[in-house]
């Protein structure tokens, strides 16, 4: 009797290198995930046999997620509880994080990730289980701040970073500590975000921190820098981030790259993101985001209002669906509207509100207040006659030479009074 017809006769399969094989050679996923189910069932204990079954998770993990069955997966979890006594927690730890990762590669199963991660949390807490539960509680906080149950994330991490920082575990506080920033950022706190994020660097300074961790920490450096206008620091960031995802293959280096470009934007230098894109590493991530950057980069440098409306339009998902993106897009918005506006009245010394509107394809009302806040911001010299309905330019003032002259000899006259001052002390003493 050869091993396939043994096999075939028994309820369960040895957990051995043949079983394995046996399932790897399957015709098709759903005969290869009967096997390696009969291979679990395996009640030997011996070290082989306990090796074998931890392979075999892993090939079961794998084809269960290529099949798109999160809930077996889930139940897979369940059924592993008491072989989970029989391995090292390290080991238990790195299987059940592998199941619940594998859970999130499945599209659409968010809430059922949240449901696994609640009972794995319970189960951890009876087994007495912390490295693990505390993993666990980091990565249900995560998939709560996605699913916007921010209350929920901030109790969770409130009383998971207290816990961690008394055992010192330094990877997992940087871990919660970013984590912890997001959540602040999300909640639009910038004051509470960056003393977490400030927590989360000091305690990576003291340890290696992994470089996908590293980038991820640069990315929201660059995002709160970015959120408080400082886009030349954020720039720097998003680079630091972008080649640590690059030389990982990670694809959030794409989103480093798009909000580099946004920065350049931002700065007036739309001009050269052209370049970045088309250099050896941007031309990797050729796509729609970048392509959305392009557009908007060519339509501040045109100064153009309607180009820039149209690439919001063409590239909603890139640009207003992203939540980083959108929140600086009011602001470039105001700036094209102004930059538009001065190209429109460079030719004019005098013209009529009505006139610009026409040309800008705006209401009047709108125009007109934003030209008067305009004027009231110095961003050119002028006034607005409501009477007549016009606007009447200015030339651009002369500087006046008078004042900073008198400025500069009444500081000269200083010196020679202090100066007399010294000598009339040396004669007096």
């Amino acid at each position: 009797m050869n091993f396939v017809e043994a096999a075939a006769m028994s309820s369960f399969l040895p957990a051995t290198t043949e079983s394995i094989a046996l399932a790897l050679e399957a015709k098709d996923p759903s005969e290869a995930i009967s096997i390696l189910y009969r291979v679990l069932d395996d009640p030997s204990s011996s070290s082989e046999a306990l090796r074998m079954k931890e392979q075999a998770i892993t090939n079961l993990t794998d084809f269960l997620r290529q099949e798109s069955r999160a809930e077996d997966l889930r139940s897979l979890l369940t059924q592993l509880r008491p072989f989970f006594s029989l391995i090292p927690k390290a080991k238990t730890a790195k299987i059940v994080r592998g199941i619940i990762d594998s859970v999130a590669r499945i599209p659409g199963t968010s809430d059922l990730q949240i449901a696994l991660c609640k009972e794995m949390v319970q189960w951890t807490r009876a087994e007495k289980r912390t490295f693990l539960r505390q993993r666990v509680e980091a990565r249900l906080a995560a998939l709560l701040m996605e699913t916007k149950e921010y209350s929920e994330a901030l109790t969770l991490l409130s009383g998971l970073v207290k816990e961690v920082r008394r055992l010192d575990d330094k990877l997992l506080l940087v871990d919660i500590d970013l984590l912890e920033s997001k959540l602040h950022f999300s909640l639009r706190n910038l004051p509470k975000a960056k003393a977490a994020l400030t927590a989360a660097r000091t305690a990576a300074n003291a340890i290696y921190v992994p470089p996908a961790q590293q980038g991820a920490i640069d990315l929201q450096s660059g995002i709160l820098h970015a959120e408080e206008k400082d886009y030349k620091t954020a720039y720097s960031y998003f680079f630091e981030a972008f080649e640590s995802f690059n030389a990982l293959e990670d694809p959030k280096a794409v989103y480093s790259l798009k909000y580099m470009l946004l920065c350049k934007i931002m700065v007036s230098q739309a001009d050269d993101v052209a370049g970045i894109i088309s250099s050896k590493a941007g031309l990797q991530y050729v796509g729609p985001d970048l392509d959305a950057m392009k557009a908007v980069a060519d339509a501040h440098s045109k100064r153009s209002l309607k180009l820039f409306e149209t690439a919001l339009r063409d590239y909603k998902a890139q640009l207003e669906e992203d939540p980083i993106v959108h929140r600086h897009l009011s602001s470039l918005y105001d700036t094209l509207l102004e930059q538009n506006l001065c190209r429109l009245i460079e030719p004019f010394s005098r013209v009529e509100i009505a006139h610009i509107a026409e040309l800008i394809e705006l209401p009047i009302d709108h125009v007109e207040r934003k030209l008067s806040q305009m004027i009231l911001d110095k961003k050119f010299a002028g006034t607005l006659d409501q009477g007549a309905g016009c606007l009447v330019i200015f030339d651009d003032p002369k500087t006046d030479a008078i004042y900073p002259a008198t400025l500069e000899t009444i500081s000269n006259i200083g010196k020679v009074v202090d100066s007399l001052y010294v000598r009339s002390a040396k004669i007096m003493a």
